[in-house]
């Protein structure tokens, strides 16, 4: 739609398709939220949420947007997670979700941030991006099977890379699970419904 602001727009295929992992009810981390589509999404399906963006008017946007109900929590921090402390020290979330958004030095804290069970949903450009548009500086690109690497030692779902046309991009996509103590390393895996 033109003239939205951006993040408003529908929420990433990506993360609709790979959200049903998230236990019901789980606290979902949204990363570099922007104007919140993600968190609407997840709002919808009753998950409390916590949110973090640098943008003031992003999280007032948020704020302001989302209807106050007496069963859901949102909380909304701004912070320059790049340059700053990480808002949400020792906690973790059934649910992190990254788009659009790569940081490197922020991948231990991101893993870290996923509780036993909980998800890691992730979504970014990757290289060759920056043949047909922006970003294109390559600390703000994935190198091929970066993802994966990352999330050594939690169950892979799910896991894309490629070139998508419209809008033309680069991008690498992740579902991955931490696997809870009582389920890791039983000889038959949970049952991860592919959508």
């Amino acid at each position: 739609m033109k003239g939205a602001l951006h993040g408003t727009e529908a929420p990433s295929t990506w993360v609709q398709r790979w959200s049903h992992l998230v236990p019901k009810r789980g606290a979902v981390l949204d990363v570099a939220c922007g104007h919140g589509r993600h968190a609407r999404w997840f709002y919808e399906r009753n998950h409390p949420l916590a949110l973090v963006d640098r943008s003031q008017a992003a999280i007032e946007f948020i704020a302001t947007s989302l209807p106050a109900l007496p069963d859901r929590t949102v909380e909304a921090v701004v912070a320059d997670i790049e340059e700053g402390p990480w808002p949400f020290p020792d906690r973790q979330f059934d649910a992190v979700v990254v788009t659009n958004y790569l940081w490197r030095p922020l991948l231990p804290t991101l893993l870290a941030s996923v509780a036993p069970g909980g998800v890691l949903i992730y979504e970014t450009f990757t290289q060759g991006n920056e043949t047909v548009g922006k970003p294109s500086r390559p600390d703000f690109l994935l190198w091929p099977g970066e993802l994966l690497e990352v999330c050594q030692g939690m169950r892979v779902v799910a896991f894309e890379e490629g070139f998508h046309e419209s809008p033309p991009r680069f991008i690498q996509r992740i579902a991955a699970v931490r696997e809870a103590a009582s389920t890791a390393g039983l000889p038959a895996p949970p049952r991860y419904l592919l959508p």
